[in-house]
């Protein structure tokens, strides 16, 4: 499949616990724009007393990234966003511009502790569509209090939460409850995001090019096209 979009990376270099060198992101992007994708945005690390890598040298890092994949990468169109780990003032800080949402539209990939309670989760997703943001969950997989009943999680988008899944989850490389739980999510139309969460060359790799595969042939061509593809690209477009 081709021109596909990842909208959850730790490419860009020397910010987070992603790439660890310009030369490492470079390879990282071969290994996406080989598998098809297209469209990328960059979402580092934001979490209080943990990444808190200033956005000045974000900004920085992501000028130099695009300057060289402009002259490697035909066609490769990078953006920058966040992995913004929820906290209780982080619609305050989003609309101070501190930390970007996503490509500059409202959209924001947000994340969350591993055990965090549901009601923290519904609260944060409401301050942020109340202040007019798109929340997406990032690897919403992980949760295990929203894992455990579908009902919370079509609670969550009813409130107006997007979800977003690993594209190594879908493949079953957090194990088979995780996968069956990614598909069941598919096939109750659930989904709206597939990011690959890639952070090196050596583990947790970029690999949407055989999830794009696997979908296709699991779900249909439309299907994947739908959330690989129609769906990001509606965060590039700013649309809701």
């Amino acid at each position: 499949m081709k021109n596909l979009f990842d909208i959850h990376c730790h490419i860009l270099p020397q910010v987070d616990d992603g790439a660890r060198n310009m030369d490492m992101a470079l390879k990282m992007l071969k290994m996406e724009y080989d598998d098809g994708v297209r469209s990328i945005i960059l979402t580092p690390h934001f979490r209080r007393e943990m990444f808190e890598t200033p956005q000045e040298k974000i900004e920085d890092q992501f000028a130099r990234l695009k300057e060289k994949a402009e002259q490697r990468f035909q066609g490769l169109q990078l953006y920058l966003g966040c992995e913004f780990h929820a906290n209780m003032t982080m619609s305050e800080t989003l609309l101070c511009r501190e930390r970007p949402s996503m490509a500059g539209s409202d959209y924001v990939l947000t994340e969350f502790s591993s055990g965090a309670d549901l009601a923290f989760v519904k609260e944060r997703i409401y301050d942020l569509v109340s202040h007019g943001f798109l929340p997406i969950i990032a690897h919403v997989e992980r949760y295990s209090q929203l894992r455990k009943d579908l009902g919370n999680l079509e609670m969550l988008r009813d409130i107006g939460a997007f979800l977003q899944v690993n594209a190594g989850s879908i493949l079953g490389e957090e194990g088979f409850a995780v996968k069956r739980f990614c598909r069941k999510l598919m096939k109750e139309d659930l989904l709206d995001f597939v990011g690959t969460d890639c952070h090196r060359t050596d583990r947790r790799v970029p690999n949407l090019g055989v999830c794009a595969a696997y979908m296709e042939k699991k779900m249909g061509t439309a299907y994947a096209e739908r959330i690989l593809i129609r769906n990001p690209r509606r965060i590039i477009e700013k649309k809701g």
